[in-house]
């Protein structure tokens, strides 16, 4: 930027490479996108609930005629009189059968299979029901004891509630959460995106986070560097790609954005649910520098974060894989007055350049040289990054985006979970500004020399 207060900045900058067939005026939502929500997790929360019941109705089933074992006699003698001497007419054994039957029923069907139909249940329980219904007439359970009346009509509720449960529950929220999903990105796709116009792209570009224009490792002329050879290193850029166009996506509804609190600075937190991933977070902040600046602090030079960043502990390159996709080991710090401990991150991170903006997306994956471990948990990140947009009207500053989508597992309260990392986003802002203030002096020395 010839006249302007980092104009020397630019030199370091990498090259801007011929490659435009990656990017181009329209941009596609990726295959990950397009992929049915229930195919990208391995159960939702309700079905999960869902199982949970099962398990709880032969649990409980169980409980009641062993205690009813235990009533006149002892349990050895109860057992061989209702099970090896079995009396449809007196025995509870069939009950007990009843609930093994529904509970083997439905954990197949709906927990090994997901199913997304009623008929399994639909099953189970009209042979509960005719069952229970039939012994209940012919038997003379009603005259032994009080479990003559409560197994029966505990296993007849208890079959009930799982298909109400199911039916009203489990299929019609994950059915709705899928034409959410599929509504939203739906109408990212015909509208154009609310923060940025859609340029045409500058092409894939690529500079080690520690090296500048000049150096080794730049494109050659063709604007063809590092590429992905194996099946593993394909794997990374393909889910480097998936988080790029999700934060594409994100960025794209920003009017659907919901407003949750901000700081002195003027820094802003919000977020948006996405089926499927949960609540998203998104910083928007305003800086009073150059985009190039914010860029090569954040994104170009992700292991020197830790030199004035305090959010983060550690941060290690794992992999370069392509020019513009690499792995990192990152260590957050802990959070929320040392109630929430250090997590640490494997991401796999894609950065690219446009011409009015810096993109830097990522997602959770995993390496070799960084399994998990006993000294931290370890956390897992959703589609997220960083953005850097360029003021069109004066170079000097500049708006920062951060989308923040994070499982810290552990046994947390998801609201401390959600203090946290907001606090910690404020937190990184004011690291960020103190950063470029530091930088400031040394620049302008350097233009001036």
């Amino acid at each position: 930027m010839p006249g302007g207060e980092y104009g020397e900045l630019g030199g370091s900058l990498p090259a801007i490479a011929s490659l435009n067939a990656s990017y181009s005026t329209l941009s596609l939502p990726s295959p990950y996108l397009l992929v049915p929500p229930a195919e990208r997790k391995a159960i939702s929360d309700v079905r999960r609930t869902f199982c949970l019941f099962v398990t709880f109705d032969l649990l409980f089933i169980s409980l009641l005629w062993i205690i009813e074992l235990n009533i006149s006699s002892t349990i050895w003698d109860s057992l061989e009189n209702e099970v090896i001497r079995y009396n449809f007419r007196s025995s509870f054994f069939d009950i007990f059968l009843l609930a093994f039957f529904r509970f083997l029923c439905l954990q197949v069907g709906y927990a090994a299979f997901r199913l997304k139909h009623w008929w399994v249940i639909a099953i189970t329980t009209l042979v509960t029901s005719v069952f229970l219904v039939v012994k209940v007439i012919t038997s003379n359970l009603l005259s032994q004891n009080a479990f003559g009346y409560v197994l029966p009509i505990t296993s007849f509720v208890v079959a009930w509630l799982e298909t109400w449960f199911l039916d009203f529950k489990v299929l019609t929220q994950e059915a709705d959460d899928e034409r959410a999903y599929l509504a939203a990105v739906n109408a990212a796709c015909e509208r154009a995106p609310m923060i940025y116009p859609r340029a045409i792209s500058d092409g894939q570009f690529y500079s080690p986070p520690e090296s500048v224009a000049g150096s080794e490792e730049d494109l050659d002329e063709e604007g063809l560097g590092r590429r992905a050879v194996t099946a593993q290193e394909k794997e990374y850029v393909s889910q480097g790609r998936e988080a790029m166009s999700v934060v594409e996506q994100i960025l794209a509804q920003e009017e659907n954005w919901k407003f949750e609190k901000n700081n002195d600075m003027g820094d802003s937190v919000y977020t948006l649910e996405i089926p499927f991933h949960g609540k998203t977070f998104i910083l928007k902040a305003f800086m009073q520098c150059a985009a190039e600046l914010v860029y090569q602090e954040v994104i170009l030079q992700p292991e020197k974060m830790v030199l004035w960043n305090r959010t983060i502990t550690a941060c290690q390159v794992l992999q370069r894989v392509d020019d513009n996709t690499l792995v990192s080991y990152d260590v957050s710090a802990g959070a929320a007055g040392g109630v929430v401990s250090a997590r640490d991150f494997v991401n796999v991170r894609r950065v690219e350049r446009k011409r009015d903006c810096y993109l830097s997306a990522g997602m959770a994956t995993d390496h070799n040289a960084k399994p998990p471990s006993g000294r931290y948990v370890r956390g897992e990140n959703g589609p997220g990054g960083f953005v850097v947009l360029k003021s069109s009207s004066n170079p000097s500053i500049c708006t920062f985006i951060w989308v923040l989508n994070t499982d810290l597992k552990g046994r947390l309260p998801r609201y401390l979970i959600h203090q946290s990392l907001a606090a910690t986003m404020f937190e990184f802002m004011n690291h960020l500004r103190q950063r470029i203030a530091d930088l400031r002096p040394s620049l302008r020395s350097h233009h001036l020399s």
